[in-house]
């Protein structure tokens, strides 16, 4: 299992000259960088490959925003709009040589609301119906899509494994997979281990966060039976720290960061790369 970072801890939006990050992440001892893609034209993704390459980093993945506007339960528009995104950062994926677009592939984050069962229906259908046009884009490209089901505050429409697999199921793709987080997890699931062998051969990508979306390791999460879920498996994707400070306004207030979680940011990724290093050893 490759140990990853998340540039979000570091930055927003990333861009091409947000690169120099790579030589940093790379002599903590990181082995992939996450990259979330705000926007396709905040890079240049020829530039962002060479700049990793470089580094000696592999790109593990692009990490999908879903903003206002993008949305495959939203309005027409909405719906449109996010399968352009999606497709251009497949597209970007490709160049980047990134194997795997990943996060909450299917609405917008933040929307979490009381839907009636109807209404559920209708907005199940339509993810289904637009991931299957997504998934194709995938395919085609040799890209792997993650879906991440998320915590119930930022959805209401995908909250557990057991969610995440109907979906995936449903979508029907060698494309499509399934991504979970220690964070959302720690919030939705039961039995985290349990969850991650019931993902089993469906599960494509994981985030290894603390449970107040600080560091993994200086948290009450009980990782053991987690990394041992994760071998037992035969998980074989990167494992990725996914946090955010209280330094990066735009996702701090995104996220409901309103205080330091640690006294350092680097901290976050230097003591939780060499948590997980030997946790996962």
């Amino acid at each position: 299992m490759r140990i990853g970072i998340n540039s979000f801890l570091f930055t927003s939006p990333f861009t091409t000259a947000s690169t120099p990050l790579f030589r940093t992440f790379k002599r903590w001892g990181f082995d992939t960088v996450e990259i979330p893609i705000e926007d396709p034209s905040h890079i240049d993704p020829a530039k962002v490959k060479a700049a990793a390459d470089a580094a000696g980093l592999a790109i593990g993945s692009v990490c999908a925003c879903m903003g206002p506007g993008r949305d495959f339960r939203g309005s027409a528009a909405d719906q449109k709009a996010a399968m352009v995104y999606c497709k251009a950062l497949i597209d970007q994926a490709v160049v980047l040589g990134c194997p795997a677009l990943i996060g909450p592939v299917y609405s917008v984050v933040g929307k979490a609301d009381a839907v009636e069962p109807a209404q559920q229906k209708k907005e199940w259908a339509l993810v289904v119906k637009n991931l299957k046009v997504l998934a194709k884009h995938a395919e085609k490209r040799g890209i792997l899509i993650c879906i991440e089901p998320l915590n119930r505050f930022e959805t209401d429409f995908l909250n557990t494994c057991d969610q995440g697999l109907k979906l995936v199921k449903a979508v029907n793709s060698k494309a499509v997979k399934l991504h979970l987080d220690t964070f959302h997890m720690n919030i939705e699931e039961k039995d985290s281990a349990a969850a991650i062998r019931k993902a089993g051969k469906h599960l494509g990508h994981f985030h290894a966060c603390g449970s107040d979306r600080g560091t993994p390791g200086n948290d009450h999460i009980v990782w053991p039976p987690i990394v041992k879920a994760l071998k037992d498996i035969g998980y074989k994707g990167d494992v990725v720290i996914e946090s955010f400070t209280t330094d990066v306004k735009v996702i701090a207030r995104a996220a409901a960061i309103w205080r330091k979680i640690e006294p350092r940011r680097n901290d976050i990724a230097v003591k939780g790369l060499a948590f997980l290093r030997q946790a996962l050893a």
